[in-house]
């Protein structure tokens, strides 16, 4: 279900998505409010569902994960009826960042993170390729990161 929001509430977004420590105070200063209707919104963003979580982003590499692989998965078609069993087990690798179900010549698509190559080649072989219903997996490594932001644009 879609949310309304009105200006004030796109830039209490853009503010958030920028810096989620800042306080409610720093926070209405910033998109024109005084700080108890800006608290209001904020909670009402959270109650609604728009604002999920409040996290800290951390640099892959600066904590050794050094390679970034793109996966496509293409189940057979038995693999197609266990298709619930393939996300969990998905869910349950810390490996994976992101996956995502897609129409055309592949299933899925996973958004990878490991040390090294050696280290994605030990997940391949001991956790992914021994998920049921797989077909077949086309590994892409990624050389380098051009963009890569949490940002949504919430004024576009």
């Amino acid at each position: 279900m879609r949310v309304t929001l009105d200006s004030f509430d796109r830039r209490i977004l853009e503010v958030l998505q920028e810096d989620a420590t800042l306080s409610t105070a720093q926070v209405a200063e910033r998109v024109g409010l005084s700080q108890s209707p800006c608290w209001r919104r904020i909670q009402r963003l959270k109650e609604e569902g728009v604002i999920r979580a409040q996290v800290s982003l951390l640099d892959r590499k600066k904590i050794g994960l050094n390679t970034q692989i793109f996966a496509a998965v293409k189940l057979n078609a038995h693999g197609r009826s266990n298709f619930t069993e393939f996300t969990e087990a998905v869910r349950g690798f810390p490996e994976v960042m992101e996956c995502y179900v897609l129409m055309g010549a592949v299933d899925f698509m996973l958004r990878i993170v490991t040390s090294d190559i050696e280290a994605y080649e030990r997940f391949f072989f001991e956790k992914l390729s021994l998920v049921p219903g797989i077909q077949e997996v086309n590994s892409t490594v990624a050389l380098s990161e051009i963009k890569s932001t949490t940002r949504l644009p919430v004024n576009a």
